[in-house]
């Protein structure tokens, strides 16, 4: 009998398997939480991705894609008091155009920044934790 080998699949092929579901837990806070009127839930989704998780999540929470995502670069960003000096120490990368926050929403996937590790591609395990970060801002 031959030995079992692991799949070499990648991730995002093995999304597409049916009744692979996952399960984490979702924080919010802020504008998130007000809209929702929850701060933390479990979720279950099909899939094992933070793209799969945000997909399912938008439609059954259409008002959060808006809020979180940002449709262009401009949305994106917003300008800052301090300038951004010509070359940027380290490796500095973000997400592709339509898979960045808005200027101040966050998604983080067991505290660190989606950005920071592989994007709306990074592996989400049951049990991970994903926050979604969107501050109420105040002025004087």
């Amino acid at each position: 009998m031959p030995a079992p080998t692991e799949t070499t699949e990648p991730r995002s092929e093995r999304d597409a398997e049916p009744d692979a579901t996952t399960t984490v837990t979702v924080r919010c806070t802020g504008h998130v939480r007000t809209e929702l009127g929850e701060y933390q839930f479990e979720y279950a989704f099909e899939g094992d991705t933070l793209r799969a998780f945000l997909e399912d999540l938008f439609e059954t929470y259409p008002e959060l894609q808006d809020m979180l995502i940002a449709e262009t670069e401009a949305d994106a960003a917003h300008s800052g008091w301090a300038p951004t000096p010509e070359e940027l120490p380290g490796t500095w990368t973000k997400n592709p155009v339509g898979e960045q926050t808005t200027a101040y929403a966050r998604i983080l996937v067991n505290g660190r920044f989606n950005e920071n590790q592989r994007g709306f591609d990074t592996a989400l395990e049951d049990g991970d934790r994903v926050a979604l970060v969107y501050p109420f801002i105040f002025c004087c």
